[in-house]
């Protein structure tokens, strides 16, 4: 993960007014147990629109899906509950040989009210200055735990530690 691509994509997706919201392992650190982690993890409001300006957002910065589907495709909510219903899918996959370090994984499903969880979402300030929503600490509590993975585990072990 380098800091300078998730600024890119920060910035990119910011560009093209993209509402979106960071979860995962950055939104950990970001919420202060800091700790490595592998990709950026994005839930994106799921309509038409906001898909494709996410979508031209990413390829501009030099990022491609990493499996044949195309904006329109994912647009589509019947293919998405298929996806994920006969292949298991949580999220798309996002790649790129200039920001190679930083894969990106966009969630198939908004496991969440978006409207509420952008409302109430933390404001994070990168260090280039750009600014980013971070999901709100009690739902990145509640998606790790939903998760149960063993890093996931971990995370809300030392966030919740960190806010007794």
């Amino acid at each position: 993960m380098e800091v300078r691509s998730v600024e890119a994509v920060v910035r990119a997706l910011n560009d093209a007014k993209v509402r979106y919201l960071i979860v995962g392992g950055v939104a950990v650190n970001a919420h202060g147990y800091e700790r490595m982690t592998i990709d950026l993890d994005l839930v994106i409001q799921l309509n038409r629109p906001n898909i494709e300006a996410a979508w031209g957002a990413l390829v501009s910065i030099g990022y491609i899906v990493k499996i044949p589907v195309s904006a329109a495709e994912f647009s589509n909510v019947t293919l998405r509950e298929a996806w994920q219903r006969e292949k298991g899918m949580l999220v798309l996959q996002f790649w790129s040989d200039i920001h190679r370090r930083t894969p990106i994984d966009i969630f198939v499903r908004e496991p969440f009210d978006f409207e509420k969880e952008y409302s109430d979402a933390l404001s994070y300030e990168l260090p280039s200055g750009q600014s980013t929503k971070v999901v709100a600490r009690q739902t990145l509590l509640k998606m790790k735990r939903e998760a149960g993975r063993g890093q996931d585990l971990i995370d809300v072990e030392k966030l919740e530690k960190l806010y007794e």
